[in-house]
């Protein structure tokens, strides 16, 4: 048992050196490995971003309504939401007829604000079109006639399926109400010809229509051979044309401009620096006040910073100086899970409990208090995430995550380690959990 516990303590230690590792240098044994903390996204306010108007170019020239601008703003938060950016400023100009969007720069792109804003996808028009099957170009696509179906307004939701029968890929949609009644029309006096799918004056593809669809979804066959790569990234690419097309107009950038650093990089140095000295502050006080469980928390609480550096890189949040507050915040709190346990600990060994039975009492009378504490912050963070924006949402993403890791590192792995060092004769002594004691040892 006490050869187990100890391979227990020790594969931990190996494996907080081997996340500590790919956070850092983003490597291990000569592979890449993503997670390292160099490739998060800073937000506008540490490292500067792009400035740009979307103006809108309607098929009449005319002004698009507040209500068309209102859903073109929507569909860009969407597309950025997807993409993990949470640090932007989206606003309408309805008198001008455009959308002032604001976002941070992509890691590596500081200087280039017009590939920064090609982030947002493609701001063209999609449509469906009824096509000339006797007019064709060079290249022996269909040529347009502005006799459209359905735009891609009309289009809830675009999905790669695979089929039963044969394995092969297509894409599923699923339309609105009013695009459902244009489509049923359409495709009940099209049936046999094909409807052409057009990118502003681009062709992207022109399936055949097999019999008439009603009831809101239809399928896009794509060609290829059936169930093979080829097959599903064709596939891939039509799904994201067109749920990136759903703009009610196309977009043009105007006036692209980079955004100065709003608090800079001095900013941000104080903050690393502020969390460096309180993640020193708090390791002290921990070892010195609780010693050897200190120790233990010293280590489990750097486990918790690493997972919580990689859960943040991976996903690529953007990352404001409101979240590096909220990754201090959680370092306190996962230390207080670790102090009410160490707490309980000491009380249960004052009162005669021998030491593997005060660490087994001492976690579970602690339990509940910890998890009672988590929620209710997890709850303020995901209240925050849900109505909040931008920097609030950094925050937000970065409390929420620390709360969960700080709860699963304080009950999981600090009791591993806890458990397994106190098989040691060495550790049995009271005085290394906090407390003074009489006859220099406890009973195991």
């Amino acid at each position: 048992m006490r050869g187990s516990n100890l391979v227990k303590f020790f594969s931990i230690i190996i494996i907080i050196g081997i996340l500590t590792w790919i956070t850092a240098f983003g490597s291990i044994l000569g592979f890449d490995v993503p997670g390292a903390a160099k490739d998060m996204r800073p937000g506008i306010d540490i490292q500067g971003g792009v400035d740009a108007r979307l103006y809108a170019v309607t098929s009449d020239n005319s002004t698009p309504s507040q209500q068309d601008l209102e859903a073109a703003k929507n569909i860009i938060e969407k597309r950025l939401d997807a993409k993990n950016i949470y640090d932007r400023v989206i606003t309408i100009e309805v008198s001008k007829g455009y959308l002032l969007v604001q976002i941070p720069h992509k890691k590596g792109q500081t200087f280039d604000p017009q590939k920064s804003i090609e982030e947002l996808g493609k701001m063209s028009l999609l449509t469906f079109q009824e096509v000339d099957t006797n007019k064709k170009d060079s290249n022996g696509n269909y040529a347009k006639t502005d006799k459209v179906v359905i735009q891609g307004t009309d289009v809830d939701k675009a999905s790669t399926e695979i089929s039963s029968k044969d394995g092969s890929y297509y894409v599923a949609l699923k339309l609105k109400a009013d695009g459902s009644k244009k489509f049923s029309e359409a495709t009940g006096r099209l049936v046999g010809k094909p409807i052409a799918i057009f990118m502003d004056d681009q062709f992207i593809s022109a399936p055949i229509v097999e019999t008439q669809i009603s009831g809101g979804e239809a399928s896009i066959s794509v060609g290829g051979t059936a169930g093979s790569k080829e097959q599903q990234a064709e596939a891939k690419n039509l799904e994201e044309v067109i749920n990136s097309g759903s703009l009610p107009f196309k977009l043009v950038a105007k006036q692209v401009n980079n955004i100065s650093p709003t608090l800079g990089s001095n900013a941000l140095n104080v903050s690393l620096y502020a969390f460096a000295v309180a993640f020193i502050l708090i390791c002290l006080f921990m070892i010195i006040y609780y010693r050897l469980p200190g120790l233990i928390a010293t280590i489990a609480l750097l486990l918790h910073t690493v997972l919580e550096l990689l859960a943040l890189s991976l996903a690529q949040i953007t990352i404001t100086l409101p979240g590096i507050a909220g990754l201090i915040l959680t370092i306190g709190m996962a230390v207080d899970a670790n102090v009410i346990i160490f707490e309980r600990i000491k009380d249960e060994l004052r009162n005669g409990k021998t030491l593997r039975m005060a660490i087994d009492l001492g976690f579970k009378r602690a339990f509940s208090a910890i998890l009672d504490g988590n929620v209710t912050t997890l709850i303020s963070a995901l209240v925050l995430w849900k109505f909040g924006s931008g920097p609030i949402q950094s925050f937000a993403y970065t409390l929420g995550i620390g709360v969960v890791l700080s709860f699963i590192t304080a009950v999981t792995a600090s009791r591993i380690m806890l458990k397994a060092i106190s098989d040691l004769d060495i550790a049995k002594h009271h005085w290394l959990y906090g407390i003074s004691m009489r006859g220099g040892k406890a009973n195991g």
